[in-house]
């Protein structure tokens, strides 16, 4: 057996097998795969084998459609036949919702490339026959979806991987994975050990065992899931052509031919975990046993839908489990807190999403980055505040709503609440609807009377729109306050402290006691991170940026390391309030004996404000007069007191973060992963103002950003005002210039303010000028827009900086 390689693969399912093939393809052959079995001992040899490319995040729809298109590359590749059946699929929709998600995913589509239709009753009766379309609004048509033989294309990839230099080796257990020093790894097998510079985890089933061997918990469960092969069926074996795939989300199923009967699988309400306390190692080439009564349900739900199934016999029942995370996305990358150790675990849709995972998992590995933002799959996703007793519950919510509506505006309740703040208790008596990010409750907005303290999960404004409208009013007019508890917080401390920002940072640093704004690039450029910098003293600086993006950032802290410098998470020990509006400074001066008149916007101090020793900071993402206070979370409660209480002098209301999202569209402020992302570079999207070109330091993007500027963007982010109606823009709708689309939303919503639609987008630079008439689509709806320029609030600037 091969003792040393450059990466060793854990895993011989679909996953590692497209990891392995991605990493020769690009161009690391010193490459090994190791499985405790043989190949698709896993999940894979029992898989169902479908694919599609219907996905709630543009991104993983751009990577399953990847996917689906590498398979004639494999058999071209190797003379191997993936089985492949390009039968097309349809996407049912019985209700308004459904089909609202499904006209917001064919418009995503447009600019994706994607050839996508939107069909009604009698077109769905041409394409699936079988399909009784009683009470069905419509259906969206994918010419793409289809399925093919798991075991097959499998090998197909292992293939592949060996013309590329790969070896593979099978019945071949590993026991240990242990770190060195300089950062590679020792793999103990059965056959003995491996030193290799990097380990992939592709475990499947057993990822949560390979992580533990490396003292690394992945939030994964498998799930027991069943499908069923008919016999024979007169009307699907006398065709002269393959019946479609038939994806029903009221009956929680999917369909497609077998043979000369049908496949029908079903993700059931009353669905079970498997395995909760690990997977058995000797579990492999076996299926669980059969479980109808768990189906009952939804069988009966399939009789109505697909008649033909009630007269057909069973030929066979397929029962085994797959492993999800508590979103049902992948968990891919580099694992944060561990030195060359990959993950490429919980791909559920393995033949759907393997191919981009695969190629996603090489990029990051052989160029240091991938060439699309992958924060869906990011195994960054999730901190070190996960725990299995967390993810349980989140991946069997996330199994039965496997075929739900995906809501833009949807907070889903299973594991919460799970962190929770001092003011927890306090906001939650004031009437607030609750969010959740990264595990911690976020105020949304605060209901009043018998206002009910549950958004509406919807495609079109919510019941929140009056409450939203309210907290708006509330900044605009007097002064509101919120928790700044969901700001991603991080200590830099050390002599080489400024040295070592100025490279990480492609913004300029501020002098002691101011602020300044920047974004962080990779190395190609892109929008890692968009930061707020406030200089403590030379030697200390405080970094804000989003919360969700912690274990991302610290990750790329972690790896860009020197001597000299200390960087610490310090998110959640910090806290405090933010207040905004024309009474903030009113409020704020009211509360402490410090002269607070003549500081500065994005000037910072220190100060006493009641009781309480904090760092105020003159800034404000409403775009307001407003102030940032951070304290010690345990004297929070007491910083509360004397806020609230001056507060009510000026009219002060609590606002949450639908009230904050509408304020920042005021002024055309982006938010991360809408408008800044690593999909972006600086010059498109605006950043390139908080880019120091002129500074000396050579920061990291430096270059990618300078060819960015001197050959100009070809796109640029703009504001638009939106004709629509009772839906506004949530991202990735196209823009339509003169008949094309020529153009996509990154985001948008309603400017309580100013009581207008709002839309962020990119367009060609060329066509940017203020006034350019555009249409966007919203949910089917062809909506006039038009570009603007002018702030809508607070234009010059002077209520903000004054």
């Amino acid at each position: 057996m091969q003792t040393t390689a450059r990466v060793a693969v854990i895993g011989g399912g679909v996953v590692g097998c497209s990891v392995l093939y991605h990493l020769t393809k690009l161009g690391w052959s010193d490459v090994m795969l190791i499985e405790r079995s043989e190949l698709t001992s896993g999940s894979t040899w029992h898989a169902a084998g479908g694919f599609h490319t219907l996905n709630g995040d543009t991104n993983m729809a751009a990577l399953q459609g990847y996917t689906i298109r590498l398979y004639k590359e494999l058999e071209e590749i190797t003379g191997m036949s993936c089985g492949l059946h390009h039968v097309g699929g349809v996407t049912l929709a019985d209700n308004r919702d459904r089909f609202d998600m499904l006209l917001a995913e064919r418009a995503k589509h447009r600019y994706m490339g994607l050839e996508t239709e939107i069909v009604g009753p009698e077109e769905i009766r041409k394409i699936a026959p079988i399909t009784n379309t009683d009470g069905i609004l419509g259906a969206l048509y994918d010419p793409l979806d289809g399925h093919l033989d798991p075991s097959g294309t499998t090998h197909a990839y292992a293939k592949a991987a060996r013309m590329g230099g790969a070896t593979i080796e099978t019945q071949c257990k590993v026991i240990e994975t242990n770190p060195r020093e300089d950062g590679t790894w020792d793999v103990v097998t059965e056959k003995g050990t491996i030193h290799a510079e990097h380990v992939v985890n592709a475990g499947g089933l057993w990822a949560r065992e390979v992580g533990a061997m490396a003292g690394v918990y992945l939030p994964l469960h498998p799930m027991e899931h069943q499908y069923i092969v008919t016999d024979d069926i007169a009307e699907i074996y006398e065709r002269n052509e393959e019946h479609p795939h038939v994806m029903d989300p009221a009956g929680e199923s999917y369909l497609r031919q077998e043979g000369r009967g049908l496949c029908i699988g079903f993700y059931e309400q009353p669905c079970k975990p498997w395995a909760v306390d690990g997977t058995p190692w000797d579990f492999g080439h076996e299926l669980l046993p059969d479980d109808l009564d768990k189906i009952e349900d939804s069988i009966e739900f399939a009789y109505r839908r697909f008649p033909v199934l009630e007269a057909a016999g069973v030929k066979s029942v397929i029962h085994g489990p797959f492993t999800f995370a508590p979103d049902g996305n992948p968990l891919v990358g580099p694992v944060p807190g561990m030195r060359n150790y990959w993950s490429a675990c919980g791909v559920m849709a393995g033949f759907s999403q393997g191919g981009g995972v695969g190629l996603m998992l090489a990029q990051w590995m052989v160029e240091g980055e991938c060439e699309r933002d992958v924060t869906a799959m990011d195994v960054a996703r999730y901190g070190d505040w996960i725990t299995p007793g967390y993810t349980r519950p989140k991946v069997i919510e996330n199994y039965q709503k496997r075929f739900s509506v995906a809501y833009p505006n949807e907070e889903l309740p299973a594991a919460r609440p799970f962190l929770q703040t001092p003011m927890y208790d306090v906001f939650d008596r004031m009437g607030a609807v609750w969010g959740h990010q990264y595990g911690l409750e976020v105020v949304n907005y605060f209901a009043e009377g018998d206002e009910p303290r549950f958004e509406t999960p919807s495609f079109r404004r919510s019941n929140a729109f009056e409450a939203t409208a309210r907290e708006v009013k509330a900044v605009r007019e007097a002064v509101g306050i919120n928790e700044v508890h969901n700001f991603g917080k991080y200590l830099v401390t050390g002599k080489n402290a400024r040295i070592w920002l100025d490279r990480i940072m492609a913004g300029r640093l501020p002098k002691p006691g101011r602020i300044s704004l920047s974004p962080m690039l990779s190395h190609k450029g892109r929008l890692i991170g968009d930061f707020a910098i406030s200089c403590l003293s030379n030697e200390a600086f405080q970094l804000t940026a989003s919360y969700g993006a912690q274990a991302n950032h610290m990750r790329w802290f972690e790896a860009n390391e020197v001597k000299g410098v200390i960087v610490e998470n310090i998110s959640d020990r910090l806290n405090g309030f933010q207040i905004a509006g024309p009474k903030a400074r009113a409020v704020l001066a009211a509360c402490t004996r410090s002269d607070i008149g003549d500081m500065r916007f994005m000037d910072l101090r220190h100060i006493t404000v009641g009781m309480v020793e904090c760092l105020v900071q003159r800034v404000s993402y409403t775009g307001d007069l407003g102030y940032e206070i951070y304290c010690d979370p345990m004297a929070q409660r007491a910083l509360w007191h004397a806020l609230w209480t001056e507060g009510q002098n000026h009219g002060m209301r609590p606002f949450g973060m639908r009230a904050m999202m509408s304020l920042r569209l005021d002024k055309f402020f982006g938010s991360w992963l809408n408008e800044f992302s690593p999909d972006y570079m600086p010059g498109e999207t605006g950043m390139d103002r908080f880019t120091s070109f002129d500074k000396p330091m050579d920061f990291i993007g430096r270059e990618a950003a300078e060819a960015e500027r001197d050959a100009g963007a070809a796109r640029k982010l703009c504001a638009f005002e939106v004709e629509a109606i009772d839906a506004d823009v949530a991202a990735y709708e196209p823009i339509w210039i003169d008949g094309k689309v020529q153009g996509f939303c990154t985001s948008g919503g309603y400017s309580h303010y100013a009581g207008k639609s709002i839309a962020l987008g990119l367009i060609p630079t060329a066509q940017a000028q203020d006034g350019l008439e555009v249409q966007i689509e919203i949910l089917g709806e062809m909506c006039p827009a038009r570009l603007i320029t002018t702030p809508l609030f607070d234009a010059d600037g002077a209520r903000m900086r004054g």
